[in-house]
């Protein structure tokens, strides 16, 4: 008896240990391709993705997959689906309004967002020129290109964002560091929480 209770013991710790054990042994190499579809990031560095699009394009990309969230004219949807138009001045106020065109300070950066996070059901699911198109249909709503602008890699640098120098310089902050907030404010035009 005393054997067969040893014996079950050492089969219970087995069956238990087993799977910790497998666990430690190496998987299998990853391949470039699996490497590639996860690189997705687009920095000022990186090569954007080629593709081609127009406002006119846009709209009806936007309209069938965005406006349920962001409204038809991009004002948002009851205060949980943020607006994607208007608010250009508006960030030094006491009413700041966050949209691609009083935000956001490069076009890449919406590129890259849209890319990867939209439509909120199913992310990084627009091809490459539906991407662009969307992108220079959030564009045009903020007035920043004309309707007839076929955005694309090679001129979406050229892109002037409102919002382009609206952000705090750190190197600036560090240099006046004695300067008083307000005074700061002012000089770069922005809006300093507290």
């Amino acid at each position: 008896m005393y054997s067969y209770n040893i014996c079950a013991f050492f089969i219970a710790i087995f069956i238990f240990i087993e799977p910790c054990l497998a666990a430690q042994c190496p998987g299998t190499s990853i391949s470039e391709n699996d490497i590639s579809r996860w690189n997705i990031d687009i920095s000022k560095n990186s090569p954007l993705p080629s593709g081609n699009g127009t406002p006119l394009m846009g709209k009806k990309i936007y309209l069938e997959k965005c406006a349920a969230c962001h409204g038809e004219t991009g004002e948002g949807m009851m205060g949980i689906y943020p607006a994607l138009s208007g608010g250009i001045g508006s960030l030094a106020t006491t009413t700041p309004l966050r949209t691609v065109g009083s935000f956001w300070p490069y076009p890449e950066s919406v590129l890259d967002y849209v890319r990867r996070a939209m439509p909120l059901n199913a992310p990084q699911s627009l091809n490459t020129d539906d991407l662009y198109s969307v992108v220079s249909y959030l564009f045009y709503m903020n007035h920043i290109i004309p309707q007839e602008f076929s955005l694309n890699e090679k001129n979406i640098h050229s892109i002037k964002m409102p919002n382009k120098d609206g952000f705090i310089n750190e190197k600036e902050v560090n240099r006046n560091k004695n300067t008083p907030r307000d005074e700061l404010r002012s000089r770069l035009g922005i809006c300093l929480h507290p």
